[in-house]
Parts: structure tokens; C-alpha cells; sequence
């Protein structure tokens, strides 16, 4: 019998989010795992003497996750968590990826 391989992920070297994200626990966390934060200042941060330059580039990528999860959530089937088995529901996922590269595509 074959032992089941993981694969393990590394830690991500930049992590996006919005301006809820931009708390100094938060921030602290993320620069003490060497992880760097692309999250915009909030009004009161912008005049803090602990500017932080914003990854714009960066920061944009984060609108095709925002819109995919968005999208994700209009399909009923995986927003309730229709199907409880495992398998199921990552085969419902591709079928949705499916769809929107077939809609793409064609």
C-alpha cells in the first residue's frame, strides 16, 4: 500500500488584503514572519510616522480573487456547501472553473 505524499506549501512572501487588515497586530505578525503586507493605510494611519509604501501592482492583482470568490458564491451548489462530500465538492469546483474558461474560451 502507497503512503499518501503531501505537498507542503512554503509561506507566502506577500499577503494582500484590505483596509481592515491594516492594524499593527496584524502588520506585526506578518513582518515577524517575513511576509510582506499589501495592505493600504487607513485615513488615521496616513499621517503615522510608520509610513508603508503600498505594492500597487501587487495590490490590483488581489481584484481577480476578490471577483472569482465573488463569482464562486453565486453558484448555490458550492456557496451552501450542497454537496458534503469532499470529492463532490472539489469536482463541483472544477465544473464551475470549467465553465468559466469554456465561457472564456469561446
Amino acid at each position: 500500500m502507497r503512503a499518501a505524499t503531501r505537498r507542503v506549501l512554503g509561506s507566502p512572501s506577500k499577503i494582500a488584503g484590505d483596509k481592515a487588515y491594516s492594524y499593527w497586530p496584524v502588520l506585526g505578525w506578518l513582518q515577524r514572519h517575513r511576509i510582506t503586507a499589501v495592505i493600504p493605510p487607513r485615513k488615521e494611519q496616513i499621517a503615522d510616522r510608520f509610513r508603508r509604501s503600498l505594492d500597487r501592482r501587487a495590490y490590483r492583482k488581489r481584484n481577480v480573487v476578490e471577483r472569482l470568490i465573488g463569482w464562486l458564491k453565486h453558484r448555490r451548489r458550492l456557496a451552501t456547501r450542497f454537496e458534503k462530500f469532499a470529492t463532490r465538492f472539489g469536482a463541483m469546483i472544477r465544473m464551475a472553473f470549467l465553465e468559466i474558461y469554456f465561457k472564456v474560451a469561446f
